[in-house]
């Protein structure tokens, strides 16, 4: 459960944290008032500076932890939202994942980083069971950490977007990106006690992990990414020449007027492509209808103003859409070669967002690469049923994170 300063915190909270939050509030409370140890803990005030990003000193802001209840046989898992506070006046949302009283002989700090369009809570911790990375690797040891970058969420959205979006080029490019995950890592670190972090970054979460871990990588202890554009080869069938990203006048180049600053997302639009790579016409068999129900809800509920328009829809930066154009085409923003931590590079076969080339060119360039290709997996695989890729992708996550690999 957060504890709110203000009216504008509580209005950055998902609904559905929200509603949980009304749930389990007595069970909370009880518990707090017989632990001050536990009260004293779950509040933290951090100042943390980052070296290599001075102009973002952070400071966390107070947070309570709220204990969640967990299925017979699985260990309680205790969550905390909390606020990196920027030099500059914006903030960025950060959850914690972790057993409960486990902090100390927590494998690693791990930190999810979300793709494109939807934040961090709704791609990774989800309230239905098969719809919580973040929760799958806490249970296994792991203080798990789940951000929402600039622009996303509960995190500050740039002033252009409260602006129609053609009054701004596209927001929050690589280098913005970069800026926040170093941020997050640098409060990470002070949170969890560690002098490195592990990233785990979907699609366009992985090229900005990556972006990050290529320029300071003594700050990483281990990378995944995966279904991840990176480059290879100039070809895309959807990204590329001849799609609807490309100026139709000036071929090779963004169609900045067509999609600035920002865009809007409707319910059906998350489930176009996820449902056209399900090789059944049955796609709950692949994909349990409460994970996408609890997929939409979360990512419309991530943004206040989505009720104001009809249909619902949540805003998104299109500096990632931007940035995906330009790899779509083999021009790459960083170097795989610098990635000199332990690299798991993993690939769906039925991923429409990567390419098989990403993928054999992060593992052949980097110094300590492995690659996993799952061929009946979808760009979803984490948010899919296990026997349709998500037990053979969590298996290998785990041992890559738990050093079972080496």
């Amino acid at each position: 459960m957060q504890i709110f300063r203000n009216s504008e915190e509580m209005s950055q909270v998902p609904k559905f944290h929200i509603f949980t939050i009304s749930k389990t509030l007595k069970r909370v409370i009880d518990k707090v008032s017989n632990s001050w140890h536990s009260l004293r803990n779950a509040i933290a005030t951090v100042d943390v500076m980052m070296s290599h990003f001075s102009v973002f000193p952070l400071v966390l802001t107070a947070a309570m932890m709220t204990a969640a209840p967990a299925p017979a046989g699985k260990p309680d898992l205790v969550r905390a939202d909390r606020f990196v506070e920027l030099r500059t006046g914006e903030r960025l949302f950060v959850r914690e994942v972790r057993r409960a009283g486990a902090a100390p002989e927590a494998n690693s700090a791990v930190l999810l980083i979300h793709g494109a369009r939807v934040p961090g809570v709704a791609s990774f911790d989800l309230p239905v069971a098969g719809g919580s990375l973040a929760a799958d690797l806490a249970a296994d040891g792991h203080l798990v950490y789940v951000l929402d970058v600039r622009g996303y969420g509960a995190s500050s959205r740039p002033a252009a977007m409260n602006s129609p979006p053609d009054k701004s080029a596209p927001l929050m490019r690589t280098e913005d990106v970069v800026a926040d995950i170093s941020a997050a890592v640098g409060a990470i670190a002070k949170w969890s006690d560690v002098s490195r972090v592990s990233l785990v970054g979907w699609a366009t979460g992985g090229h900005w992990a990556g972006a990050y871990a290529s320029r300071f990588p003594q700050t990483v202890d281990r990378l995944i990414l995966y279904n991840t554009l990176h480059g290879g080869s100039d070809q895309h069938p959807t990204l590329g020449t001849g799609s609807p990203f490309e100026n139709p006048d000036r071929p090779g180049t963004f169609n900045v007027h067509a999609f600035g600053g920002y865009r809007l997302n409707t319910r059906p639009s998350l489930f176009t492509a996820w449902d056209d790579s399900i090789p059944v016409a049955d796609k709950a068999q692949w994909r349990d209808p409460a994970v996408a129900a609890a997929y939409g809800d979360a990512a419309l509920a991530s943004d206040e103003t989505a009720p104001t328009r009809q249909p619902p829809s949540f805003r998104s930066p299109s500096g990632a859409i931007a940035d995906s154009f330009e790899l779509a085409f083999d021009r790459r923003q960083w170097s795989a070669a610098a990635l000199t931590m332990p690299v798991l590079v993993i690939r769906s076969g039925r991923d429409f967002w990567s390419r098989p080339e990403d993928a054999k060119t992060i593992v052949d360039e980097a110094p300590k690469a492995k690659r996993l290709d799952i061929p009946d997996a979808t760009h979803f695989v984490h948010l899919d049923r296990e026997a349709a890729g998500r037990g053979v992708f969590l298996d290998a996550v785990k041992r890559f994170l738990d050093r079972q690999e080496e």
